[in-house]
């Protein structure tokens, strides 16, 4: 996601930039007397860029501000996607694993993920568990979600996650360590009925 976050942002800056360039160039151009081409609207330091007539045109019409503020307000809802898009922390594709001889091994990230997820859901009081990795690839970092069994303890839970799940997880990529941030919630349930 990073990868093409990136790439979406280098097209969209580079077409802005181009745009602003030749339209801000080339009025430039027109308003410092330069030749321009006879094509162009604004040929001269005396020619303005919208006239009375063309700011005026559908100021009567039904259609003209519904329109005009759709559009502006989609601008503005895709502007702030990508600001936020911006701050969001991308998932971490691969993890970079020492495997003794000098070399690394690249181990995807999803497949991390995976495993820390299916061992983290499998012991006793977890209903589902999700896992994350961010950070680099050389110095990976986890976030965990649990969703407890009502009848769990959230301490055990956590240190069978330490000592198990996430111990697995260091020992089997060679990382010396692996910072986690765990959130823990309850699973919802239905009140028992006494007799």
């Amino acid at each position: 996601m990073t990868v093409v976050l990136r790439r979406v942002n280098r097209v969209l800056l580079g077409l802005a930039g181009l745009v602003l360039v030749v339209l801000g160039g080339s009025v430039l151009a027109a308003a410092a007397g330069l030749s321009v081409p006879s094509w162009w609207p604004w040929s001269g330091p005396s020619d303005v860029l919208l006239t009375t007539a063309d700011r005026q045109r559908w100021r009567d019409e039904g259609w003209w501000w519904p329109v005009v503020i759709a559009v502006l307000g989609v601008l503005v809802l895709l502007a702030l996607w990508w600001l936020i898009a911006q701050f969001r922390r991308g998932r971490l594709g691969e993890v970079a694993v020492d495997s003794g001889d000098g070399d690394e091994a690249v181990l995807r990230g999803r497949a991390l993920e995976g495993v820390l997820e299916a061992e983290a859901a499998s012991q006793d009081g977890v209903e589902r568990a999700r896992v994350s990795l961010t950070g680099r690839r050389t110095a990976p970092r986890a976030r965990v979600k649990l969703r407890l069994e009502p009848y769990a303890a959230p301490a055990d839970a956590l240190a069978v996650l330490g000592s198990r799940a996430l111990a697995n997880a260091r020992a089997s990529t060679g990382l010396s360590a692996l910072p986690t941030e765990a959130r823990l919630r309850a699973a919802k349930h239905r009140a028992r009925r006494v007799a």
